[in-house]
């Protein structure tokens, strides 16, 4: 078991604007209106590494908003311990941990638009963030045609 699915199993994420895959992978973030998908993925870091100096530097996350894929698991959003965090996820049917992005200044996460394979975010601070569940490393388009109608 990974680190990340280990945090994932008491619902905590670490405290740094990042996107985690169950597998152990971890890149950086950073929230960029500038691009269509609003978020920037960086470089990838070593979260055994990042947790070494200080393993209490996580948060504890709880949904506020939630889709249900069927077979293919659940997305989520929600919140982390203090009120500028926020998280979204991809979830097995089971609820274990695909992958997860947490910010650190978004606020929390409370509506979720999906259209296909691609969904979008929103947070209470009006931060969206659009991602293909599949894959949240590859760019997408932002703003599904559905929300200007």
């Amino acid at each position: 078991m990974t680190t990340i699915e280990r945090l994932w199993e008491d619902f905590q994420l670490p405290i740094r604007d990042a996107l985690h895959f169950a597998d152990g992978n971890s890149c950086d973030v950073d929230l960029d209106s500038d691009v269509p998908s609003g978020l920037r993925v960086l470089a990838p870091f070593d979260l055994d590494e990042m947790l070494e100096s200080d393993p209490s530097w996580v948060s504890s996350v709880d949904g506020l908003v939630a889709v249900d894929l069927g077979s293919k698991g659940l997305l989520w959003g929600g919140e982390g311990s203090y009120g500028s965090e926020g998280f979204i996820a991809r979830l097995t049917v089971d609820r274990a941990l695909i992958w997860a992005i947490f910010f650190t200044e978004s606020n929390p996460f409370d509506r979720i638009q999906l259209s296909g394979n691609v969904a979008t975010f929103s947070s209470t601070s009006g931060f969206e963030i659009t991602v293909d569940i599949d894959d949240p490393r590859t760019q997408v388009s932002g703003q599904l045609g559905s929300r200007s109608g």
